[in-house]
This record gives structure tokens, sequence and C-alpha cells, in this order.
């Protein structure tokens, strides 16, 4: 039986990537289409080539993160184009092929498995250091589809906010990830805690350690903390990588050290 399970498995699509990372989270609403919109430009800004590929297929939010929300997938030679924020980071996404902003998205699993396999096969991706794969919250037939199709999976990222309910289904996602043999690089805390720009002191909205707590009930490694910074939130709203304009800051910081500590894991788990 499970030679057979293993035969009927889909070949992996055929990218030039070195590295791709899956970015998961246990629940929405943690802020992880936040992280890897700005681990994708950062990476970018330190000269690597970078594609971003957005499969939250019902909520698509990278293409507005990035400002690029007016563009639309073009094709050439029955190749589909990548949208190009930079000259080394090209974007996929759901929402460019959607007809308007609102327009919802009301596809069953077949449907979903079958437009990621032809983003990650028919796109003429150029050459990639990293593929950053923005994933709905959960488990389900996304994460599975583009776990069980994508090449050179150097491993998955999971994102938490802080709290109990956050990181237990957190958890689910570590899970996951070595039911599938796909290394855990780390967790990332996202979310932790809030300096009041005033008075300079922080303060924990949301809690704080629940990311570490659960990476270390789960024998993980963690990759760091973000704070609450009322400069993301402007950024992702009006369209803009906050690593891209915000220097100096907290936040700023902790991403920077976290792609630090995420190319370490990268390069040790070669």
């Amino acid at each position: 039986m499970e030679h057979s399970q293993k035969t009927n498995l889909p070949e992996r699509a055929n990218i030039n990537v070195r590295h791709v990372i899956l970015v998961l989270s246990g629940k929405g609403g943690v802020g992880k289409s936040t992280v890897s919109v700005n681990l994708a430009y950062a990476l970018a800004m330190k000269g690597k080539q970078v594609g971003l590929l957005d499969l939250d297929i019902h909520g698509p939010n990278v293409a507005k993160m990035l400002g690029i929300e007016k563009h639309q997938l073009l094709s050439e030679n029955n190749k589909i184009i990548p949208v190009r924020v930079l000259d080394n980071l090209q974007v996929v996404s759901m929402a460019f092929l959607l007809p308007h902003r609102n327009s919802p998205v009301v596809w069953r699993g077949p449907m979903k498995s079958s437009a990621i396999r032809q983003f990650l096969e028919d796109t003429a991706w150029e050459p990639l250091d990293y593929l950053i794969v923005d994933l709905p919250p959960g488990t389900g037939d996304e994460a599975l589809t583009v776990a069980q199709s994508a090449p050179n999976i150097s491993g998955a990222v999971i994102v938490t906010s802080p709290q109990s309910v956050s990181t237990l289904d957190s958890s689910k996602a570590i899970t996951f990830s070595r039911d599938l043999g796909i290394e855990v690089l780390g967790v990332i805390e996202n979310m932790s805690g809030y300096i009041c720009p005033s008075c300079k002191k922080e303060v924990d909205i949301f809690g704080k350690g629940g990311g570490e707590k659960i990476a270390e009930e789960m024998d993980v490694p963690y990759l760091g903390n973000i704070p609450v910074d009322v400069d993301i939130r402007r950024s992702c709203d009006e369209g803009w990588p906050y690593v891209a304009k915000i220097t100096g800051s907290p936040a700023w910081s902790s991403i920077h050290t976290i792609i630090e500590k995420l190319n370490a894991r990268i390069e040790k788990s070669k």
C-alpha cells in the first residue's frame, strides 16, 4: 500500500529554484502574508533572486501589500509571465486573475490543485535562489498540493501570534510539515508586544512568548519575534513593503535578524 501511494504522487514541478520556503500558519489573522511579503522583499534587497507565490486562492493579499493590484498575469509561449516588483523579485497571485478586486473564488479542491500546479509548472520563473510560498491558514488542499508538487523544498516557516489559540493551531502546522517530511525551519511570533511611540515602553497587547514556548515544546527552532508596529499596518494598507522604507525600528531589526537565522538554517540543512 505504501509503495502504491508513493507512485501515485505527481511529479515535482520543473522550476529552476535552489530553495522553496513554505510559509504556514495554523489559523488566520496572524500576519502570515505580511511576513511572506517582507521576507521575500528583504531577501531581494540582499541581492537574491526571489519569487513570491501567493497561494491563498480565496483571499490573496500579496498584490495589495506590494501595491501591484492593478496588474494582470500575461502569457507568452503558453507560459505565465510573473509580475515583476524589482529586477530580482517576481510575483504570481490569484489576485491578478480576478475580474474585480472583490470577486470571490468559488472553487472546490480539484480546481485549486490544478491552479497551483499551473502556477508552479506553467510559469516562466527565471532562475531563483528562493521561492517564498505564501499559503492560506490551515493544512488543507493548497498546503498539501504544493508540498507534493514543488521541487527543492528546503523547509517550512510557521507564523503565529502569541495567544494560546494561535500557538495551538501552529503546532498542527508543525505536525503537518513533519508528516510530509518537510523540515520546520522555525517559528516566528508576529504581533509580539507593542512599543508605545510616546513613552517608548513595550506593552504586550496580545501577550508574548507563545511562539517561543510552542517551538520549545515541539522541538523546532525559534526564529524570533516581530513586534506590533503601526507602520507595518500602514505599509500593508498602502501597498509598500515595510522593510523597504522603515529602517532601524525594532520590527525592522527583528525581521532582518530572522532572515539571518533563516539563512543559517537553510545552509545548515543543505
